[in-house]
């Protein structure tokens, strides 16, 4: 069976915003390989899609699990305040487009998927925040959608290296390709926009 033609490679960053970055400085250590890769979409004309969550100050939906860590460390990520913002070296440009998550997945309740088909987009490179959850879960989602889906090695983090190497082992077990920001740059800088 042949794949359907979907030629374009975008990229998903996903939960890169004040609030979470600042937790961990592993995190912070992404920014700067995120901000080349991104760099090298935007110099090519590809889709750029910046996934975040926000939650009502209400937290009427905040996941079950989490409602405690709210309770014992206070919310994160709140609609409309500077946590919720992208950290400045990633924030978005006229064009790029924001999708907002209430869950782990980009994919899921959003219109991510609607956007990539439209979009043309057969392929996604994910990085961003943290390994285990938010990006995992939006990495198995998008094979789920037949697509094509890189995660960046160097350009996601998880609260230990042990974390972080095991769900990239996990990822690669179903397919997902693994690369470092290096090698996406080089591969991006040979597609057409």
């Amino acid at each position: 069976m042949k794949a359907p033609a979907r030629p374009r490679t975008a990229l998903l960053i996903v939960d890169m915003q004040e609030d979470i970055v600042g937790m961990r400085e592993v995190t912070r250590r992404t920014v700067q390989p995120l901000r080349s890769v991104l760099d090298a979409f935007r110099k090519k004309g590809l889709p750029v899609f910046h996934i975040v969550r926000t939650y009502r100050r209400d937290w009427s939906d905040v996941e079950l699990p989490r409602v405690a860590e709210f309770q014992v460390r206070g919310p994160r990520v709140i609609e409309n305040t500077p946590g919720a913002r992208i950290v400045a070296p990633l924030a978005p440009r006229e064009g790029e487009h924001v999708v907002v998550k209430k869950r782990w997945s980009g994919f899921f309740m959003t219109e991510l998927p609607l956007l990539l088909h439209r979009l043309s987009v057969g392929a996604v490179v994910i990085g961003g925040t943290q390994t285990p959850n938010c990006v995992r879960s939006t990495a198995f989602d998008a094979v789920s959608y037949d697509l094509d889906t890189t995660v960046l090695s160097d350009g996601t983090s998880a609260a230990t290296p042990q974390v972080h190497q095991s769900n990239l082992q996990d990822m690669a077990g179903i397919g997902i390709r693994l690369q470092t920001c290096d090698e996406v740059i080089e591969r991006i800088g040979k597609l057409r926009g």
